[in-house]
């Protein structure tokens, strides 16, 4: 295999890596090809990476599903000049909920990045965790490296979404809990705030997910047929509280895809509250009245973020064989805000 490391303005973008693929390959997905192929990486983050058209065969961007055959160019691009993302070691406290030598979960607080990318390259959740990993008795006699793509994180949360995530310390462990993630046997709940109220108690949201055309930086529901690399997304929801205008529900994640939940509940009419990205920064329900508007404002200042908390994580631990649960409260800005709209009286702000 010819394998070059480039970083070549082209238009808009950047070449990562480049390479030619041997005579003697046979087909394979073009994923799985390279993470074989490229170090310091995982097939997550490629397949995400083909999502955003960022991954090139022969010149046109190809889904991640697309086979390699003999004689294949293939590209990896930036929309962004590259950088380097080697992890050091930074002291920022971690709220661990449980640890062993398999795994560790956290709570992780609204507003820290999980992984280092474009104008993130510091102060992540994965800088965190290298100091965590080189301060731990065992350092020495069992360094464990945070740049190895074979450990660490299993499955991500947005920066501005808050609790638990579940990090793994050994090759043997993640391999087998990120089986369980695809087989869809771990339990992942998530309670939101969202805008408008229900007819019904519960529902079950299925629209595949690819990212907007237009803005990059958001996804969107597709027609599978308009767009084949759209995947699977399936969430379930069930009203917890009920207030005017706004209501508090639980969503269990069938599927795991980026932004699922924020996207799923847009596309059903009811936007995360102070959710910037899909919307629910506007007022969409309420009084058209100036205290109302304050009102709200106030809401949004006291939580100035999107009104997701993963609460609860379940899964089987992957050495043991002990099924593990964990149940996290909501943060202190959540909390607040929540309480805020149990005490809302409607006829106080006509």
């Amino acid at each position: 295999m010819n394998n070059e490391e480039l970083d070549i303005e082209s238009e808009e973008l950047w070449e990562r890596w480049r390479c030619e693929v041997d005579k003697g390959q046979g087909k394979e997905r073009v994923d799985k090809y390279l993470a074989e192929h490229m170090t310091n990486t995982s097939r997550n983050r490629i397949q995400t990476a083909a999502d955003a058209g960022n991954v090139w065969v022969n010149g046109l961007p190809v889904a991640s599903n697309y086979r390699v055959k003999p004689g294949d160019i293939i590209q990896v691009l930036l929309d962004h000049e590259p950088h380097d993302f080697t992890i050091t070691p930074e002291n920022i406290p971690l709220t661990i909920v449980y640890e062993d030598e398999d795994l560790l979960v956290i709570n992780k607080p609204a507003g820290m990045v999980v992984h280092p990318g474009h104008g993130n390259y510091e102060h992540t959740l994965l800088h965190a965790l290298a100091w965590h990993f080189s301060h731990q008795p065992s350092a020495v006699s069992h360094p464990i490296d945070i740049n190895d793509p074979s450990i660490g994180l299993v499955h991500r949360i947005d920066k501005d979404t808050s609790g638990l995530l579940l990090i793994a310390k050994t090759p043997e462990a993640k391999a087998n809990l990120a089986k369980q993630f695809f087989d869809h046997t771990t339990e992942r709940t998530y309670n939101a705030l969202v805008w408008g109220t229900f007819k019904e108690q519960s529902g079950t949201i299925e629209g595949a997910l690819a990212r907007d055309n237009r803005d990059r930086t958001i996804y969107r529901v597709w027609d599978p047929e308009e767009c084949p690399q759209a995947k699977e997304a399936i969430t379930h929801w069930r009203v917890l509280e009920q207030f005017p205008y706004v209501t508090l529900v639980e969503c269990r994640l069938e599927t795991g895809r980026t932004h699922q939940i924020r996207v799923h509940m847009k596309h059903i009419g009811h936007p995360l509250f102070a959710d910037e990205k899909y919307g629910g920064c506007e007022i969409l329900k309420g009084l058209r009245t100036q205290k109302y508007r304050q009102y709200i404002e106030n809401c949004f200042a006291l939580c100035p973020r999107q009104v997701l908390h993963a609460k609860t994580l379940g899964f089987t631990h992957p050495r043991t064989g002990e099924r593990m649960f964990f149940d996290s409260s909501w943060p202190e800005d959540m909390t607040a805000l929540i309480e805020k709209w149990r005490h809302y009286e409607p006829n106080t702000l006509n």
